[in-house]
């Protein structure tokens, strides 16, 4: 993938949802990109192939659109505003992905990830496999190429809530799956590898700092839920990070949208 090699200099907007079902939310995602104008908008979940996401989504004005996606599951999105990459990115798919979960793009030297890690109830196992992958290529980035150091941003929802804070106490269960040591293990290796987890970082002491909460019994009303969706990114790019903020009153899934801004 090509890319200069250097930061941008001008402030940019990253946001990254699950949408649980493009189609179903397409009013929603399109008011919300036309509010917020992320620069780059990377969403989980689309639940759709490519020629069925709707047309006003499929190749939206003033963005480089690139849809990853099966029939009706699972399915991710990138998408990249042409202020910042005037010529069409590359858009490519790791050698481990499964199931249309994850794309990626450089964009003036950084590379970014929409990732959408597997659930678990059905194969614990996959998800495992996923999540030590996705740790092989975080760990690829930590070696540098013509003496620049390598910027990587991952962001989407990694279905795993990474400690106790990101879990409402009414939800805590010790071996419920998305909560589970090994599983919360990997997560920290993912970091170790020069990430950083923006939203905690921005708000360390936050008990109630979630992304998602189970449809019933007004449970996002009460904001009793988990902390699912994450921005991950390079220490370097960390640093410029003004805020990272859950937008829980945007939509009807069933996650919120995360928004990141950077100077």
């Amino acid at each position: 993938m090509a890319g200069d090699a250097k930061l941008p200099t001008s402030a940019i907007k990253l946001a990254t949802w699950n949408v649980n079902g493009i189609r179903a939310r397409q009013g929603e995602v399109q008011q919300w990109i036309e509010r917020e104008r992320p620069d780059l908008v990377c969403l989980q979940e689309i639940k759709a192939e490519s020629n069925q996401v709707p047309p006003a989504l499929c190749e939206m004005e003033g963005y480089w659109c690139y849809w990853h996606g099966g029939k009706g599951y699972s399915g991710v999105g990138l998408h990249v505003s042409k202020e910042i990459a005037p010529q069409r990115p590359l858009f490519v798919h790791p050698a481990f992905d499964c199931e249309n979960r994850i794309v990626v793009t450089e964009v003036a030297g950084i590379t970014i990830g929409s990732v959408y890690v597997p659930n678990g109830g059905r194969d614990f196992a996959a998800k495992i496999r996923f999540l030590e992958a996705l740790d092989e290529y975080a760990a690829s980035f930590q070696t540098e190429v013509a003496g620049e150091v390598r910027q990587l941003v991952l962001c989407g929802d990694m279905n795993v809530a990474r400690s106790d804070l990101d879990v409402h106490p009414k939800e805590r269960k010790p071996r419920a799956i998305g909560q589970l040591p090994e599983e919360r293990a990997l997560i920290e290796r993912i970091l170790s590898r020069g990430l950083v987890d923006l939203g905690r970082t921005l708000d360390p002491n936050n008990d109630r700092l979630f992304t998602w909460w189970a449809p019933w019994r007004n449970l996002r009303q009460r904001n009793i839920g988990w902390r699912l969706d994450y921005v991950f990114v390079s220490s370097l790019l960390a640093a410029r990070a003004t805020a990272c903020v859950v937008q829980r009153e945007v939509g009807t899934s069933d996650h919120a949208p995360v928004l990141a801004r950077f100077s």
